[in-house]
């Protein structure tokens, strides 16, 4: 399955970044939490190497508390990356990610630049509103609802510069490809959810099986594949079609709609361990996941 996911105005969005980049002190990525290496952009890091950049890993709400403190020991014991974990829709932590700005640069007598960057669904505008405490920046469940640069003025003499989501515009690591879909950084037009929750449901099932059983109350554990998976959702759920055959596409449906809003429980879809070993095995779940450029 081919995901076409970017469309011309990403390309539009990176060739602005590289000239904006040089008018900020200060680069701001937002990361999900729960999948910090795939929600990292790698054409940031040649875009912003003549300025500082921290990472800020979002909707730490929804990740697995443990693993997220594994990815902050990561970067700054490994990368050597500043990096701080944080819930942007709490004004309170959204003020963490504008404290940790300041104490990265030297204090300027004139206004501080920060430009707030990211993929796309990683909470950068949600983020803003809450510094704000209004709303400023337009927020959303899809991806890409920013469309141009956005100036908000905080009252600690920072100026942060909302920015339009950017992916790359190829991906060949299938794991990552599932992931971000899942994750809903990639439009769900682009997507097929069966596809992508049979192998998110495997991962899953390997990692969090005690919240699997919980949510869909599940008394064995006897799957081995994240088709067996989904069967065993949709018959919690009454997921059936005439003639009392399972209806898989609203099985997949629910099992990512309530993965993204935290409903399963605190999830991590990765590990810092994950980078230097091999990708989880699917089965008998075949995801043939690319990613290409779209020309529009």
């Amino acid at each position: 399955m081919d995901i076409q996911w970017f469309p011309g105005h990403m390309q539009e969005t990176e060739a602005f970044l590289k000239k904006a980049v040089l008018k900020v002190d200060l680069v701001m990525e937002i990361l999900d939490a729960r999948l910090p290496d795939s929600s990292s952009n790698p054409i940031l890091k040649k875009i912003c190497s003549t300025v500082h950049r921290i990472k800020i890993l979002n909707k730490q709400d929804l990740a697995d508390p443990e693993i997220t403190k594994k990815w902050l020991d990561y970067f700054t014991h490994q990368t050597g990356e500043s990096a701080v974990a944080l819930t942007g829709t709490k004004g309170g932590e959204a003020w963490k990610a504008a404290d940790f700005c300041l104490e990265k640069i030297k204090k300027k007598s004139r206004r501080t630049r920060v430009m707030v960057v990211g993929i796309p669904n990683t909470g950068k505008s949600t983020l803003i509103n809450s510094l704000a405490g209004k709303k400023i920046a337009k927020t959303g469940n899809t991806p890409a609802i920013t469309r141009q640069q956005q100036r908000t003025g905080l009252k600690n003499r920072m100026d942060i510069y909302d920015t339009p989501g950017i992916l790359w515009p190829v991906l060949d690591n299938q794991t990552k490809a599932c992931i971000l879909a899942a994750s809903g950084a990639i439009s769900d037009t682009a997507v097929d959810y069966t596809d992508i929750a049979c192998y998110t449901a495997e991962l899953l099932a390997k990692r969090y099986p005690l919240l699997l059983a919980k949510r869909y109350r599940i008394k064995d554990f006897l799957f081995d594949n994240g088709i067996t998976l989904l069967e065993k959702i949709g018959s919690a759920r009454g997921c059936l079609k005439k003639g009392g055959v399972l209806d898989f596409q609203k099985a997949a449906q629910i099992l990512i709609k309530e993965l993204r809003s935290g409903k399963i429980g605190r999830i991590s879809l990765e590990t810092p361990d994950s980078l230097f070993n091999t990708p989880v095995d699917t089965g008998n779940t075949k995801t043939n996941l690319s990613t290409k450029t779209q020309t529009t």
